[in-house]
């Protein structure tokens, strides 16, 4: 059986269980609910969640271990000359042998140890796949049958299914709050063995970017140069381009939507531009390279100004139009979540709407409206496409939005394309950019969320 297949039948089973608990409690209460300690739901929840929660951390736990342990029995069976083979020639005939058994490989193509061993690969997964189904399918059945000998009018099934729910949403936050931890653990490590290969002061004040180490050390540039102040520059002069562009259009086009627009109108233009939030980066970056860069070339051109194929301009301004739907929409939101009484004492003590909305509900909404533009932010600092194939690679530290300039991301994903050694400057590169990012990230909110406080009680 299939895990898909599994994860169905134990799904129905689960759902067998909830009718069957259900029923069960009305015939032991005579069709009378008030004599049941809880609710008939939730002693039918009760018997689901023994049916579902016992069989499903079986197969959360095969899926976890079966991988490494059908790999071990299947390097056991090789041939001798192949099981002392190299951890790195290791890994590259399991992954041959791995795609063999998927069929991306074919068999003819594959040598014949490989192709045996993938075949044998095949069987272990098929009879484990059998063995984990048996096992989950007994484990609901018995969750099912032991749930069903619990019922009693006195059970207090409300809470243990509460507490049950309240175990699990601890567990997936504890998931969440862990895989941040783990994320920002391994860039620290990998950052501290950067750090010790080029010297943190040199990374952080340095004003030449250029990570192509050499493969002798006596060829020119061996050493690198790794500073990373032009890529940040750069990063901060797209992104202050495209916010100059995307705050004003974007909080004018709220207010509007808000204050000023007919129920018509606002039903049918704020969908649009929650479509426009939804389309690819790719295809801005394509609009961008083809279309805003010649453009901006030519005008350049007209006044006698050299601007450059690939610029920072280019690229702010198609990332502004992006952004605009994410400050429009989400500033619309917080302005029609202030209270109309609001509205309508200014209007009673003489105030115009547009001095209302200047003065009542701006100051107001402000805090959500500073989280809009700081979420917006974040998504100019984190874009890659746009700045790929508008601004170019070049990392030039200049202020001039007409020239070609780069950004942290895309330098983070150009140092890890390809088959790279985790052992060499240039690719462990990657790891301090990505920390200096999130360290910059971490300052923005933290400022953020100091101003918003700030007037938030100003304004109560």
């Amino acid at each position: 059986m299939s895990p898909l297949s599994l994860i169905a039948a134990l799904l129905a089973l689960s759902i067998f269980g909830f009718y069957f608990g259900r029923r069960r409690a009305f015939a032991m209460a005579g069709g009378r609910g008030r004599s049941l300690h809880s609710r008939p739901g939730y002693y039918g929840a009760y018997v689901a969640l023994w049916c579902a929660i016992p069989a499903l951390a079986i197969f959360a736990i095969w899926l976890i271990v079966q991988p490494s342990v059908t790999e071990s029995v299947v390097i056991a069976a090789l041939p001798d000359a192949l099981r002392d083979l190299g951890p790195d020639r290791m890994s590259l005939l399991l992954n041959d042998i791995r795609n063999v058994a998927a069929g991306v490989i074919p068999v003819e193509r594959a040598s014949p140890e490989v192709a045996a061993a993938a075949a044998h690969l095949n069987r272990l997964n098929a009879t484990g796949n059998g063995a984990l189904a048996v096992i989950a399918l007994a484990l609901a059945v018995a969750g099912l049958a032991f749930a069903r000998s619990r019922l009693a009018p006195t059970l207090r099934a409300r809470n243990g299914v509460e507490k049950t729910v309240d175990i699990l949403l601890i567990a997936c936050s504890s998931i969440a709050i862990l895989t941040t931890v783990g994320i920002v653990l391994s860039l620290l490590f990998e950052s501290i063995r950067f750090f010790g290969k080029i010297p943190f002061f040199d990374f952080v004040l340095g004003i030449q970017w250029s990570p192509q180490t050499a493969l002798r050390d006596d060829q020119v540039g061996a050493a690198g140069l790794f500073g990373a102040i032009p890529l940040f520059a750069g990063t901060m002069l797209i992104t202050a381009i495209a916010m100059s562009i995307a705050v004003p259009v974007g909080l004018l086009s709220a207010i509007y939507l808000s204050d000023y627009a007919d129920l018509r109108v606002r039903a049918a233009v704020k969908p649009v531009l929650e479509i426009l939030a939804g389309i690819p980066t790719v295809v801005y970056g394509f609009f961008a390279a083809l279309t805003v860069a010649p453009l901006f070339r030519g005008m350049g051109e007209a006044v006698g100004l050299d601007v450059a194929s690939e610029s920072a301009l280019a690229a702010g301004t198609v990332m502004g139009i992006m952004i605009i739907p994410f400050i429009s929409s989400l500033s619309d939101d917080v302005m029609n979540a202030v209270p109309q009484a609001l509205r309508n004492g200014s209007l009673a003590m003489g105030a115009t709407k547009s001095e209302t909305i200047k003065r009542v509900i701006l100051p107001a909404a402000l805090p959500g409206i500073f989280a809009a533009c700081l979420l917006a932010v974040s998504r100019a600092i984190g874009e890659t496409m746009i700045v790929v194939m508008a601004a170019g690679l070049a990392a030039n530290l200049t202020a001039n939005p007409f020239e070609a300039v780069t950004t942290v991301t895309v330098q983070i994903v150009t140092l890890l394309i390809g088959d790279q050694e985790f052992d060499s400057a240039k690719t462990l590169a990657a790891f301090a950019l990505g920390l200096a990012l999130f360290v910059i990230t971490l300052a923005m909110n933290v400022v953020a969320l100091h101003v918003v406080r700030k007037y938030r009680e100003q304004y109560d």
